[in-house]
């Protein structure tokens, strides 16, 4: 039997190369179709300025700037994320593996999830950052999220516990 079909989600963290390592290694022993997925936030494309009287400083042609600047910034961070991919993706094909790679905006967990159905994934390759209690429950847990609602196979890499420092 095995997996045929196997998405394996990343972000920028330093594990995401162990992961795709993962994800390869399981390609390459069941000779599955690997699908690369990465997913932007869009708190991470910036927040849009916000409104400061004139009396603090504030000129209006800024204001307008701001708002063109949040497309580009959209574009450029876009721009990484597929080289980011496609460079996996060249290594997954030297291997003998067939991979290509999908990249959306919007709230991670669900959307690996909405990635893996549509795609026809049969198991899903995620990370896990090693949080747990408040910072678990005030951040949220992608790996957490995917293990309660894919409707495949989950293999959660674990990371190296983060650190609070405060």
């Amino acid at each position: 039997m095995g997996f045929q079909k196997i998405l394996v989600a990343l972000d920028n963290s330093p594990a995401s190369r162990l992961i795709f390592e993962h994800g390869l290694d399981l390609a390459k022993s069941n000779r599955a179709m690997l699908r690369l997925f990465h997913c932007l936030n869009s708190d991470v494309l910036g927040e849009s300025m916000q409104v400061i009287p004139v009396e603090l400083g504030f000129y209006p042609e800024y204001m307008a700037y701001s708002y063109q600047s949040k497309p580009q910034l959209a574009k450029e961070r876009l721009e990484q994320a597929h080289a980011v991919l496609n460079k996996y993706c060249e290594i997954a094909t030297e291997q003998g593996i067939k991979a290509d790679f999908d990249c959306q905006i919007g709230e991670a967990a669900p959307s690996v999830c909405q990635a893996a159905e549509k795609w026809g994934a049969d198991l899903l390759v995620v990370g896990r950052r090693g949080r747990s209690g408040l910072t678990e429950a005030l951040m949220g847990s992608v790996s957490n999220y995917v293990l309660h609602h894919s409707h495949c196979s989950v293999l959660v890499i674990q990371g190296k516990s983060e650190v609070v420092s405060g």
